[in-house]
C-alpha cells in the first residue's frame, strides 16, 4: 500500500454528473457539485467513494467503521472527525481544494451535543445526526481551467489504474432507473398553524427574548425509485454553487443550496450568510425592480446585519483577535427562482485551531437560527412540529491538508424509507408581516415543489 501523494489527469467533461454516474450506486459515494454547466457561480466539483473510515452518529453514540472494524464512541462527534484527519495529515497538491479527507453531513440536531436544548418537536427523520466518510482519493474537476484530475494517497497501483479507467469513459445512461413521487406533497403547517407560530414569535420578540427567529415548515411526499435520477433533474432546474448528492446507506441527500457556511483555505476563513429574499420575475424590468427593492429594504438589511453580527462573534471564538472583518455587506445574488441578500464575513484562523474547531464553534449557522442563537433555537424547538434533521445543518469537506468548505443545508431534499422531505422558512423580526413570510416559504420552496410535482405519478 502506497502512502505517497498521487495525481493523474482525467478527461474533462463539462457536466460532472456523467462522472458521478459511474459510482452513483456505491454506498458512501459523494458528489459536491458546483452546479456547472447549469450555473457558472461555482468552480470545482468533487467526487469520491470507497471511504476507508466512516463515522455515523445517532444520539450519544458515534459508530466508527475502519475497514470493517467497528468502534462505538460517546466522544464529541466533531472531535472524532478531527482526530481522523489529524492522525493522517498531508499537504496534498496546492492547486486543488480537496486532496482527501472528510466529506459528509452534520445535521442541525447535532447541536444537541453542543448545547442543552428542550425536547419537544417530533423526530420523524430517524436518521443519523452525522454521517461522514474519510476518503483517500477524489476526482476534482476545475471548470475554470476545464481540467479534471484524480488525486489521493494510499492506493496501490492496480486500484489507481482502475479508477483512472473508470473515470475516463462516459458511462451509458440507464434510462430504466427512474424516481417517482407517489403522493401529494404535504406541509406539516397550514396557514393557520403557521400564523399561530408566527404570533408566538412576535410575542417573544416584543418581550425581548430574541431579535430574530427562523421559522420553517416541513414538506413530505411518498416516493420510490432512484434518488440520483431525481437529483440530476434538480440540478438542471435549480443549479446552485453549494449543491451536493450524498448516497449514504441509511439516507440520500439531494442539496441545491445557494449558501456557503464556512470556507477555510490556508488559514483564511469566510462565511457568507443569506438574509433577505425576493422571488424572480419573468420580465427583466420587473426582475430588476425586485433586486432594487431587496437591496434597499430597511427590514432585510436590518435582518441581515443581525446575523452578520452573530457570525462575527462566532468567528471570533477561533480566529485571531482583530482579524474578523466584513468586506461585503448587502450584496444581491440571483438564482433560478429567487434573489438573495448576502454579506461576507472573514477572519484568520488562530494558531492551534483546526477546521473542525471552527465548524464546531459556529454550529449551526446563525443565518438559519436567529439571534441570540441559543434562545432562537429553543423557540424553534417549541414551535416547529418536526425536528429539522439535515435541514439547516452543513454539508461539505474537511481535508487532510486543513482546508474546508461547507454549505448551509437549505433547498435540500432528504430521502429515506420511502419518503422524501424538505423544509422552507425564513427569519421573523419585529416588523415582519405574516402574509409575506408565509409566501416567502413557498418562494424558497418553488424549485423543489416543481421537481416533486413533475415526478408525481397517480
Amino acid at each position: 500500500m502506497s502512502s505517497k501523494q498521487l495525481i493523474s489527469p482525467l478527461p474533462y467533461f463539462a457536466d460532472s454528473a456523467v462522472l458521478f454516474s459511474a459510482i452513483a450506486d456505491q454506498p458512501w459515494a459523494v458528489f459536491l457539485d458546483s452546479g456547472y454547466p447549469y450555473s457558472d457561480q461555482g468552480r470545482y466539483d468533487i467526487i469520491a467513494a470507497e471511504p476507508v473510515t466512516t463515522l455515523v452518529t445517532q444520539g450519544e453514540i458515534t459508530q466508527i467503521n475502519r475497514n470493517g472494524a467497528l468502534i462505538d464512541s460517546s466522544d464529541d462527534p466533531f472531535d472524532l472527525v478531527k482526530a481522523e484527519l489529524v492522525a493522517n495529515p498531508f499537504e496534498g497538491f496546492k492547486d486543488f481544494p480537496f486532496n482527501g479527507g472528510a466529506i459528509g453531513y452534520f445535521s442541525y440536531d447535532l447541536a444537541r451535543r453542543l448545547e442543552k436544548l428542550p425536547v419537544i418537536a417530533d423526530d420523524a427523520e430517524h436518521i443519523p445526526e452525522m454521517a461522514v466518510g474519510i476518503y483517500n482519493w477524489a476526482v476534482v474537476v476545475d471548470h475554470h481551467q476545464r481540467q479534471s484530475f484524480l488525486v489521493g494517497q494510499g492506493c496501490n497501483e492496480d486500484h489507481w489504474q482502475s479508477l483512472i479507467s473508470l473515470f475516463s469513459t462516459l458511462p451509458t445512461k440507464d434510462q430504466t432507473k427512474q424516481f417517482k413521487v407517489t403522493s401529494e406533497v404535504k406541509s406539516n403547517m397550514d396557514k393557520v398553524s403557521y400564523s399561530r407560530a408566527f404570533d408566538k414569535i412576535k410575542h417573544y420578540l416584543k418581550e425581548g427574548d430574541c431579535y430574530q427567529v427562523n421559522l420553517s415548515q416541513r414538506f413530505v411526499a411518498g416516493c420510490e425509485g432512484y434518488p440520483w435520477s431525481a437529483y440530476q433533474q434538480l440540478r438542471e432546474m435549480n443549479a446552485a454553487p453549494f449543491s451536493a448528492f450524498l448516497n449514504f446507506p441509511e439516507v440520500q441527500i439531494l442539496s441545491s443550496s445557494p449558501e456557503r457556511f464556512l470556507k477555510l483555505e490556508n488559514g483564511r476563513v469566510e462565511t457568507k450568510p443569506i438574509k433577505g429574499t425576493r422571488p424572480r420575475k419573468a420580465y427583466p424590468a420587473s426582475d430588476w425592480l425586485q433586486i432594487d427593492q431587496l437591496r434597499y429594504s430597511p427590514k432585510d438589511r436590518a435582518e441581515n446585519l443581525m446575523i452578520v453580527d452573530l457570525l462575527r462573534n462566532d468567528l471570533s471564538k477561533t480566529c485571531k483577535t482583530g482579524s474578523v472583518k466584513v468586506p461585503a455587506l448587502f450584496a444581491v445574488e440571483s438564482y433560478t427562482t429567487v434573489h438573495h441578500l448576502v454579506s461576507t464575513v472573514t477572519g484568520i484562523l488562530a494558531d492551534g485551531q483546526h477546521a473542525l474547531d471552527l465548524l464546531k464553534s459556529c454550529f449551526p449557522g446563525g443565518s438559519i437560527t436567529g439571534a441570540p442563537k441559543i434562545r432562537a433555537m429553543e423557540v424553534i424547538e417549541e414551535l416547529e412540529l418536526n425536528r429539522r434533521g439535515v435541514y439547516c445543518g452543513a454539508i461539505g469537506y474537511m481535508g487532510f491538508d486543513g482546508n474546508m468548505d461547507s454549505n448551509i443545508a437549505i433547498r435540500t431534499l432528504v430521502h429515506s424509507n420511502g419518503s422524501i422531505r424538505f423544509w422552507a422558512g425564513g427569519g421573523i423580526v419585529n416588523d415582519s408581516d405574516v402574509e409575506e413570510e408565509y409566501q416567502e416559504c413557498f418562494d424558497k420552496a418553488a424549485a423543489l415543489l416543481k421537481l416533486l410535482n413533475k415526478l408525481r405519478v397517480e
